[in-house]
């Protein structure tokens, strides 16, 4: 084999490994993202089940349900068009209440339930997730400072 033969096939196989390796870290990357989903996004199907995402909105006024003797807590989140139950076993955050913005993250079970592992609420009266934010404007909440 020529010099010139085996640098070619070197430079050939250095560029199979390097679109090996970026496929690999493209693939991990698509698997570790989450995706954002609106109440009203999910009750239309839009949101894969059995994948994580993240749901977000307003809790529901009079929609928090503690199971007692757990801490297991239900509550619905909506986009003030449509609604979903959210089930997190775990201390919520001091900030979480009724009518506040939260985002939820976990998985869409068959059955439409919403089981979350984390639950982040605004971490002050002047904040909201931007994503919430922007879907409750879409939707014709009135715009104030507490939204931004």
């Amino acid at each position: 084999m020529t010099p010139r033969r085996r640098r070619m096939v070197a430079v050939i196989g250095g560029l199979v490994c390097l679109a090996a390796a970026a496929a690999l870290v493209l693939t991990a990357f698509e698997q570790n993202m989450l995706y954002f989903y609106t109440p009203t996004q999910i009750a239309s199907g839009e949101a894969p089940e059995g994948r994580r995402l993240r749901v977000g909105g307003l809790v529901e006024r009079g929609s928090v349900r503690r199971l007692s003797g757990a801490l297991e807590v239900r509550f619905d989140v909506t986009d003030l068009d449509r609604s979903v139950t959210v089930a997190y076993a775990g201390v919520l955050p001091d900030l979480f209440r009724e009518g506040q913005g939260v985002v939820a993250h976990g998985w869409l079970g068959a059955d439409g339930l919403f089981e979350a592992d984390e639950v982040l609420a605004r971490h002050d009266e002047n904040y909201m997730p931007p994503e919430v934010a922007e879907m409750l404007e879409e939707k014709g909440h009135p715009p104030d400072a507490s939204l931004r």
